[in-house]
């Protein structure tokens, strides 16, 4: 589906931006993934390597709040890769702070890398998709943007604001066929998930009307369909892949 696609993933080195990477590569794309460590995005290059020692993948770790390292960075897979098609962006962190004890400085950094790492990179990214007569560029909201959560106000705040960027992005670069849309993943198993008791995540199941947890798969398969020309007339959109559950 993404064949002869090169694709960008933030956030790639493990969970729905780890598996996002491996249904890219296994549908014939070139992949970058970004982590915020050397260490992790070599641990991450390895597994690929693993699985398939043909996948045509790469690893960076700029510093995505960094509108200046995010160019040097895109600069170097423009200069290597000739092109751009593909631009997920994954990163991003969350806290559970209730507002009474919330600092600042860690609302800032929310905001800093669920939000304004976007910005970066959507700013760098769109002039090389022009170029190239187009491109798609793809944000990982949350099902809490839409519903909120009872603490850590400055996630779902950050998601809300995907939303917004996400939205009025598509209807800025449509004219340069940048198609842009979001995946407002629910309630996903993934490593973080694994760790938490039986009794607490028996009563979330009970939430979603589809009698499940989703999969980082999930998730994957819904930035594949987005990513690819299936979606060609699909722009603005915030897909839910929550099994209707609620938070």
């Amino acid at each position: 589906m993404l064949q002869g696609k090169t694709a960008v993933i933030t956030g790639g080195t493990r969970g729905i931006g780890f598996e996002t990477v491996k249904k890219f590569l296994e549908n014939n794309a070139t992949v970058i993934l970004f982590g915020s460590k050397e260490e992790s995005v070599k641990k991450a290059l390895d597994e690929l390597k693993k699985i398939n020692n043909d996948y045509d993948v790469a690893g960076f770790w700029p510093d995505l709040t960094s509108q200046e390292e995010v160019e040097e960075t895109f600069n170097q897979i423009k200069d290597k890769y000739g092109k751009i098609d593909i631009l997920v962006n994954n990163a991003g962190i969350s806290a559970r702070d209730s507002l009474y004890d919330y600092k600042l400085e860690d609302f800032k950094k929310i905001m800093d890398i669920n939000v304004t790492a976007i910005f970066n990179t959507s700013k760098v990214v769109a002039p090389i998709m022009k170029e190239n007569n187009g491109g798609v560029i793809l944000n990982t909201s949350s099902m809490v943007s839409i519903y909120g959560q009872p603490s850590g106000c400055g996630y779902p705040t950050s998601k809300f604001a995907v939303n917004g960027l996400t939205k009025s992005l598509a209807r800025e670069l449509g004219k340069d066929n940048i198609r842009v849309n979001a995946v407002a993943p629910g309630i996903i198993y993934t490593d973080m998930m694994k760790n938490v008791p039986k009794e607490i995540i028996e009563p979330l199941i009970k939430t979603v009307p589809l009698g499940r947890i989703g999969k980082p798969e999930d998730i994957a398969n819904a930035f594949l369909f987005l990513a690819s020309d299936m979606a060609s007339y699909i722009t603005g959109a915030i897909l839910s892949v929550d099994g209707a559950a609620r938070s």
